[in-house]
C-alpha cells in the first residue's frame, strides 16, 4: 500500500485522470459480465413468467366464456408472443392410456400443420410438460405452476395451470429461449448505451476539470520560475477556490519579501552610516592623539570620546551578531527541557537593576515551567525588559501565572496602532526612523518553542503577553523543570555574569 502511495504520487495529473479512466473501466466490465448478465437473466426469465401468465388468463377467458372482448382463435393467435406454445390437454384421456388424447394447439404460427410437426420432432419436450400437466391435475393446485427446465440442451420457460372449466383439460405453456436471449440481448445493449453515453460525459467532465486545474498550476508553476529567476512576474487567477486562494497566497509573499527586502536594505544601508560614524570618529581621535593633538581638550577627554564610540560600535555588531546567533539556539533540541520562568526573571532583574534606578519594578511571579531552552528565555525577558526600561516612566510590573503566561507593563507612552501590527518584525523602523532587532529575536524565540507574543496599549502604558493556548499541566512541567535547569545549570552560570549579553537595542520601540 505505502509503494502504490508513492507511485499514485509521481503521476501527474494527466497521468492520475488515464489511471482513474482505466479504474473505470475495468470496474465497469466486471459489472457487466459478473454481476449485471445474471441480473438480467433473472429479470428476464420472471418477464418469461408474467407473459405465459397473461397469455394464458387470455386463454382461459376465452375458453370460459368470460372474455372481455369477443377473441377468435386466429386473434387470440395474433396476440400471443412469438416463441409461445399452448398445449390445452384433456389428462384424464392421458390417465386412461389413451393413445390419442385430445390436444389443442394454440400458438403464434397460424399452420397448425408446422406446429404439430415441430411437436413431433421435440416429443421430449411433450412428454415432460404431459408429466407436469398431470402432476398439477392429480395435486389439483389452485395457482398456477412456473419454473425453468432444459430439454436437449434448450432452455425453456413453462407454467401449467388447470382450466377450471370443470373438464380435466389442463393448459400446459412454455417458451424457448429464443425470447429471452433477444430480450436479455436487448436489455443489455440499452444498458450499455446508457451507460457509454454518461461514462463518456463524465469522462469530458473530468477532462475539463482537469485543464481547469493544470492550466492555472502551470501559470503558477511559471510564476514561481520567473521569480526565482529574478525576473517581473505577474499572476491574475480569477478563482475563488484552494487554487485561487494558493495564488494570492504566493503573490502576497512575494509582495511582503520585496518589502523586507527593500526594508532590510534600507536597514544595511542605515547601520553602515551608524558604523561609519563611530569607526569614522575612533579613527580621527586616534591619529591625533598620535599627533600629539587632542581634539576634546584633554588626553582624558579624547580617550573618553574614543571608548563611548567603541561602546556604540560594540553594542550595533553584537546586536547583528546575535541575530545570527539567536537562529542558532532555537534550533537546538530542545525536546523534554523547560525552564523555571521564575528564576529567569530574578536572574535577570539583578542584572539590569542598575539601568534605570528611578524606575519602579513590581513583581507578581509564581514557579512556572516553559517549554525550551534556559538561554533563550533569559535572552526574551531582557529584550523585553530593557525595552520596558527605555520607556517607563515611574514602574514596571511583572507578572507571571498558569492562567495568564508572562506579562511585562510599562507606564510608558502608547504605541501608534499601524506599529503594533508590525512591531515584531524584523528590520522595522522604530522611533525616530532607526531600526531594532531586539524585538524580533523575541518573537523568533516565543514562536519556536510554540507559544505567542503580542504587545498591547493599556490605559497605563503598554504591555507585552507571552503565552500559550493550551498550557500544559504544571505538575508534569516542575517535573521536569528540575532536570532542564541543571541540564543547563553550569553552562548558564557564566554566561549569566558575561556583561550585557542579551540584544538590547537602543532604537527599538515598545
Amino acid at each position: 500500500m505505502k509503494r502504490f502511495g508513492e507511485f499514485i504520487r509521481q503521476l501527474s495529473l494527466s497521468q492520475q485522470l488515464a489511471a482513474i479512466i482505466f479504474f473505470l473501466i475495468s470496474f465497469f466490465t466486471a459489472f457487466f459480465f459478473v454481476y449485471l448478465t445474471g441480473s438480467v437473466e433473472n429479470v428476464i426469465r420472471e418477464q418469461m413468467y408474467t407473459t405465459l401468465e397473461t397469455s394464458q388468463n387470455m386463454i382461459v377467458s376465452l375458453y370460459s366464456g368470460e372474455s372481455v372482448e369477443d377473441f377468435t382463435k386466429n386473434q387470440l393467435r395474433r396476440a400471443l408472443t412469438n416463441s409461445q406454445m399452448h398445449l390445452i390437454v384433456d389428462i384424464q384421456d392421458i390417465m386412461d392410456g389413451s393413445q390419442d388424447p385430445n390436444i389443442q394447439y394454440i400458438s403464434s404460427e397460424s399452420d397448425i400443420s408446422l406446429v404439430r410437426q415441430e411437436l413431433a420432432e421435440n416429443n421430449d419436450l411433450v412428454q415432460k410438460m404431459m408429466e407436469k400437466g398431470i402432476a398439477v391435475y392429480l395435486k389439483n393446485f389452485k395457482q398456477d405452476v412456473h419454473g425453468h427446465m432444459a430439454v436437449n440442451g434448450v432452455d425453456y420457460c413453462y407454467s401449467v395451470r388447470l382450466m377450471n372449466d370443470g373438464t380435466s383439460n389442463v393448459l400446459m405453456s412454455y417458451m424457448d429461449e429464443n425470447y429471452a436471449q433477444d430480450a436479455k440481448d436487448m436489455m443489455i445493449n440499452s444498458i450499455l448505451y446508457i451507460t457509454v453515453m454518461a461514462f463518456c460525459f463524465i469522462f469530458l467532465i473530468m477532462m475539463i476539470w482537469v485543464v481547469s486545474l493544470i492550466h492555472p498550476l502551470n501559470q503558477i508553476r511559471n510564476y514561481i520560475e520567473k521569480v526565482k529567476a529574478g525576473k517581473e512576474a505577474e499572476l491574475h487567477l480569477n478563482r475563488k477556490d484552494e487554487i485561487g486562494e494558493l495564488a494570492d497566497a504566493l503573490v502576497s509573499m512575494r509582495e511582503e519579501l520585496l518589502r523586507q527586502e527593500k526594508i532590510k536594505e534600507e536597514m544595511i544601508h542605515n547601520i553602515s552610516h551608524d558604523l561609519k560614524t563611530p569607526i569614522a570618529t575612533i579613527k580621527s581621535y586616534g591619529e591625533s592623539i598620535k599627533d600629539g593633538i587632542y581634539p576634546y581638550q584633554t588626553l582624558e577627554k579624547s580617550v573618553d570620546v574614543i571608548i563611548e564610540n567603541a561602546d556604540r560600535l560594540e553594542n550595533k555588531v553584537h546586536s547583528l551578531l546575535y541575530m545570527n546567533r539567536v537562529e542558532y539556539l532555537i534550533s537546538q533540541d530542545a525536546e523534554g527541557v523547560v525552564t523555571n520562568m521564575k528564576e529567569v526573571i530574578e536572574k535577570v532583574l539583578l542584572n539590569i537593576a542598575v539601568i534605570r534606578s528611578d524606575v519602579r519594578i513590581e513583581t507578581d511571579v509564581e514557579e512556572i515551567f516553559f517549554d525550551g531552552l534556559w538561554e533563550s528565555w533569559r535572552v526574551v525577558v531582557e529584550n523585553i525588559l530593557e525595552n520596558a526600561l527605555r520607556y517607563a516612566q515611574s514602574v514596571i510590573v511583572i507578572h507571571l501565572s498558569e492562567e495568564e503566561g508572562l506579562t511585562i507593563a510599562n507606564d510608558g507612552p502608547s504605541m501608534d496602532e499601524s506599529r503594533i501590527e508590525t512591531l515584531f518584525k524584523p528590520y522595522e523602523k522604530g522611533e525616530g526612523g532607526r531600526f531594532g532587532l531586539g524585538l524580533s529575536i523575541v518573537s523568533k524565540v516565543v514562536k519556536a518553542n510554540h507559544y505567542q507574543v503580542r504587545g498591547e496599549n493599556t490605559a497605563d502604558g503598554v504591555i507585552f503577553r507571552i503565552y500559550r493556548d493550551k498550557p500544559k499541566n504544571k505538575p508534569e512541567r516542575k517535573q521536569k523543570g528540575g532536570r532542564g535547569k541543571n541540564r543547563r545549570e553550569n553552562k548558564g552560570e557564566n554566561r549569566t555574569e558575561e556583561k550585557n549579553e542579551s540584544v538590547s537595542n537602543p532604537e527599538e520601540h515598545s
